[in-house]
């Protein structure tokens, strides 16, 4: 507890030097199961319903509506299941303490590691694109912060990500653990590993769903084995710089044929992101150093 003596600089720069996960209201409430839905219809019922129900600080919650709403305009986000993923999201947990303030700003943030997390809307469309249902199991590849999959936690029980970045990938963990322990159990349930994500995770394929959130020039091989017939994959793929966001679907035709369809879920828009790097140094990209 602050002693009431500290001046109000000084307990802004304390407040400022905590871990972003101290700096939540309190500690959820109500545990959330597929059934549990905030109000997504009125700005003022949600908030009520999130401060009492999860504990969430008023301002950020308040932020979080707003991007919501561009989202949807912007059409990030595609349908309910998503809305709710967004909304139940504490997007600022990821954040480093010092962007903490700028969670919800349609930005990439820092974090770390010459490392980004991606802006709100890049994550709600990939989101949105790759259309997971309950049950199903999502590969992620490339943990970061630790906020695509958080998403993810809230449209399956089954989420796997993977970091190659190890002591990124550890503190994420560690946000994780941290946040299951203040109330927030659903993301206890995501599974990590280091590891090059180009490999995928085969002793848990296939996958129904896969989201890569680096960049590379190609389909990583072992990714399209890895996912399931009938599966989608999103994934940034172009040269360094100059990606395009795909949206992969892998079918299986009547003669028993297995094609690959891809779409561009920007129409040609180029997204940089950050490469697809690779144990040992250097990225996956063909002849990458």
């Amino acid at each position: 507890m602050m002693r009431p003596f500290l001046t109000a600089a000084l307990l802004a720069a304390a407040m400022l030097a905590m871990p972003v996960s101290n700096m939540a209201a309190a500690a959820p409430a109500l545990q959330v199961t597929p059934d549990v839905t905030p109000p997504m219809d009125n700005q003022q019922a949600y908030v009520e319903w999130m401060v009492k129900n999860r504990g969430e600080k008023i301002e950020k919650l308040n932020e979080r509506w707003a991007r919501f709403q561009a989202m949807i305009q912007n059409k990030d986000l595609w349908t309910t299941k998503e809305y709710r993923a967004f909304l139940l999201s504490p997007r600022e947990e990821f954040a480093l303490t010092r962007n903490y303030a700028r969670a919800y700003e349609h930005n990439f943030l820092d974090i770390g590691y010459g490392v980004t997390i991606s802006g709100p809307h890049l994550v709600g469309r990939m989101t949105s694109a790759i259309d997971v249902k309950q049950g199903e199991k999502v590969l992620e590849i490339g943990t970061g912060s630790g906020y695509q999959s958080s998403l993810l936690t809230y449209l399956t029980d089954k989420v796997y990500t993977i970091e190659i970045i190890e002591p990124l990938g550890q503190r994420t963990a560690a946000t994780y653990k941290k946040l299951a322990t203040d109330g927030y159990k659903e993301f206890g349930r995501i599974n990590t590993k280091i590891a090059d994500g180009y490999y995928g995770w085969q002793e848990n394929a296939p996958f129904d769903k896969i989201i890569v959130t680096a960049g590379i020039d190609h389909i990583p091989p072992p990714l399209l084995q890895q996912l399931a017939i009938g599966g989608i994959m999103v994934i940034p793929v172009g040269p360094p710089g100059q990606q395009r966001v795909l949206k992969v679907v892998k079918q299986k035709q009547p003669d028993g044929a297995v094609t690959i369809t891809r779409e561009d879920l920007y129409s040609g828009k180029i997204v940089p992101f950050v490469p697809f790097t690779k144990s040992g140094g250097g990225t996956h990209n063909s002849g990458g150093r």
